[in-house]
């Protein structure tokens, strides 16, 4: 093969006399004899069957074909780099990759102060964060497309091997815009009414599993969109009416860009959690759950 003609020595070999400009500098900067550079640059070139340095004066200066070798090289060179680094973070019970699903009832924003705190002290350890809705965040856990979900709702499924924890609660406020025919009543308003109104759903980002919808009735009519910032959005635009995690539209209702409306029967308020496999012990994934589930019981 192609590929096991091409070392990561021979690789940093080529990296050293592009930098330093020269074989023996090269050879300097590596601790080795120049002899041996010269001996690693042409047998690569002999086994690859091209040049891949001239001279050019004192200076040994790649050729095309070098510079794409040593181009791509170095991503090969930083990928081994990377991977040495995460072999060293497990050994310790840092993971290399934490993956969080977030459920869209919760702006992004929530995360950034924790993942702030996260980055100064663990700072290579990758964070991949993804936004789930609905069952779809109890699904991204089942089917591991997350290691930790946060603010999933309290409709948590039997699930063996799964640990939650609850971390707030949300109160939900029923909002329209103001030019929203039903931001004119003034009397708490039934659920007859309210079903006669276009309803603004966030689709359920689940993949497998059946898809949930609340407070939703089959006879309403409806408009759905992908995540609550959608769902601010068009309701704002007067398009429709529903309810919203009020810490998310507390500022809109303050500048009158979304009326409350009130109901004869209000909507409880919602119990969110995070939740984590059991079999799961990285010390990221514990740091996460200590910081989110602060005044609960430490993990152990």
């Amino acid at each position: 093969m192609i590929m096991s003609r091409i070392t990561l020595e021979s690789l940093e070999v080529l990296d050293a006399i592009d930098r330093k400009g020269s074989f023996s500098a090269a050879a300097a900067s590596l601790y080795r004899v120049p002899s041996k550079i010269t001996y690693t640059v042409n047998k690569l070139q002999d086994d690859l069957g091209v040049t891949l340095f001239v001279r050019e004066g004192r200076r040994s200066v790649l050729t095309p074909a070098g510079k794409l070798l040593l181009e791509q090289g170095r991503e090969l060179l930083d990928a081994a780099d990377r991977l040495v680094e995460k072999t060293k973070q497990l050994e310790r019970g840092w993971e290399s990759r934490l993956r969080i699903a977030l459920d869209t009832v919760l702006d992004s924003d929530f995360l950034l102060p924790h993942l702030q705190a996260f980055c100064d002290e663990q700072p290579d350890t990758e964070v991949d964060i993804a936004s789930e809705v609905l069952g779809g965040t109890w699904e991204a856990l089942q089917l591991d497309r997350a290691d930790l979900v946060v603010a999933a709702a309290e409709a948590s499924p039997e699930s063996a091997g799964v640990e939650s924890r609850p971390i707030m609660t949300i109160p939900w406020v029923f909002a329209v815009a103001p030019h929203h025919p039903l931001a004119e009543q003034a009397a708490p308003v039934s659920e007859d009414v309210r079903l006669q109104h276009r309803a603004i759903v966030v689709r359920d980002s689940s993949r497998e599993h059946p898809a949930v919808t609340l407070r939703v009735f089959e006879r309403q009519p409806r408009m759905t969109v992908s995540s609550m910032a959608d769902k601010i959005a068009v309701q704002r635009a007067g398009l429709g009416a529903g309810f919203l995690p009020r810490p998310r539209v507390e500022r809109l209702l303050d500048t009158g860009e979304l009326v409350e409306v009130p109901l004869q029967e209000p909507i409880p308020d919602s119990l969110l959690f995070i939740a984590w496999r059991r079999r799961d012990r990285g010390r990221a994934l514990k740091w996460f759950i200590e910081r989110l589930s602060v005044g609960h019981a430490p993990v152990d």
